[in-house]
């Protein structure tokens, strides 16, 4: 699936700013991935760019993700981007789990971009000069950002083999490229 198409499909079944910006975040962080890791990157780039472009049809468990992954096929998406897409939700891990590259970092990217994004909000310099550091001490805060799972960031860099405050700023680095997008520029 070219980019071109993968945006389209994510316009098509998406019209939230926010979840649009969402994927353009996780979409920058795969191929940042990709490319340490000498993967495909306009493949993973993909995964991210429409892991969530069901959502606001089907935002409940099981149907997100699994109502998406019919259209995939649909179209003839390949099966290596429909499982990570389909592992990135826990209902569906006993038939897709986090065993492979890719799946591996979509989980670890997931919820990483919106808890940045969060922490960009709330800072006059939004992405400009994040660090790890700065990122840490709001995940410390529970009541901020409170729907994000911080359980799940430290279990995705665990997943990558990477130390937290590595994987944070590889995922703010990545974020750092698409500002203007996502409207932090």
């Amino acid at each position: 699936m070219r980019r071109d198409e993968a945006f389209n499909l994510l316009r098509e079944f998406t019209s939230s700013d926010s979840l649009i910006k969402h994927a353009l975040a996780v979409e920058a962080a795969m191929r940042q991935y990709a490319t340490l890791y000498g993967e495909n990157s306009d493949t993973w780039a993909t995964i991210g760019l429409i892991h969530d472009f069901d959502y606001e049809r089907w935002p409940n468990p099981p149907d997100h993700t699994r109502e998406g992954a019919k259209i995939l096929r649909a179209r003839g998406v390949d099966e290596e981007i429909v499982g990570a897409i389909l592992s990135h939700a826990e209902w569906n891990r006993e038939q897709y789990p986090l065993d492979r590259p890719g799946r591996k970092a979509l989980f670890a990217v997931d919820e990483l971009c919106g808890f940045i994004t969060a922490v960009a909000y709330v800072r006059p310099e939004k992405l400009s000069g994040m660090t790890a550091t700065s990122v840490r001490k709001k995940m410390k805060q529970k009541s901020f950002a409170a729907a994000v799972k911080r359980e799940d960031i430290e279990t995705g860099a665990q997943l990558l083999g990477l130390p937290l405050d590595s994987h944070i700023q590889n995922v703010i680095s990545a974020m750092q490229t698409v500002a203007a997008p996502l409207g932090f520029a």
